[in-house]
């Protein structure tokens, strides 16, 4: 919990996690949002990547104490599972969202033998759609996936469902419910705002949350 609450003040200092329940964003499949998620703004954070980096090391020793590789999603969980590949002393390689069109065309893009341990990286998981393809596509070339880690997840009922079906399991250094709690202590948002948050993310479809009625 110390190290959940650590990563959630740093996501929140640099704005890599940005709540605005007043003024919801407006995601491309067209839900209105009371958060956005930059993750990639920690790469320009030197003080707060190395809370997160380590972070990520120490889940997957807890966790995945068998892990043999990482496998970054392509391209926000490139770096980190390279950083955190260095930390540990293991190999990294990255899957694409496609195979390339050119060359090897290869997807999977690193040395992977068949039978080896793999850990999939990913920065943010919301609906658990594109991590679970990586999932599947480092499955089929023969790797045994023991789970992902991912640095923030809104724990959306959708994404939990997708994730239980694909027999896979995720780690999350910050889960949403933490990240809304320390932003109401800390005074980034209003108390109040935290059970309309909770209401996004238990049903994004329902608005009805937006003006606070929820």
């Amino acid at each position: 919990m110390e190290l959940e609450r650590k990563v959630a003040e740093g996501l929140l200092s640099i704005g890599a996690v940005f709540f605005r329940p007043q003024e919801p964003f407006t995601w491309a499949s067209g839900i209105k949002s009371p958060v956005y998620c930059d993750n990639r703004l920690i790469l320009t954070a030197p003080q707060v990547r190395d809370v997160v980096e380590a972070g990520i090391a120490e889940t997957i020793r807890r966790e995945y104490p068998d892990c043999e590789i990482l496998m970054g999603t392509s391209t926000a969980g490139i770096a980190h599972a390279a950083i955190a590949g260095h930390l540990m002393g293991l190999p990294m390689g990255y899957v694409r969202s496609g195979a390339k069109d050119h060359g090897r065309q290869n997807q999977i893009e690193g040395k992977l033998e068949k039978g080896q341990k793999v850990v999939v990286v990913e920065d943010l998981i919301s609906t658990g759609g594109s991590v679970i393809e990586v999932v599947e596509a480092l499955r089929e070339a023969g790797a045994e996936v023991l789970g992902i880690v991912s640095i923030f997840t809104y724990g959306m009922q959708k994404g939990l469902d997708r994730l239980a079906a694909a027999k896979v399991k995720n780690v999350s250094l910050v889960r949403f419910d933490t990240m809304a709690q320390v932003a109401a202590e800390t005074g980034y948002i209003q108390p109040e705002d935290v059970a309309r948050l909770i209401a996004f993310r238990n049903n994004p479809s329902d608005e009805s949350w937006i003006g606070g009625s929820k």
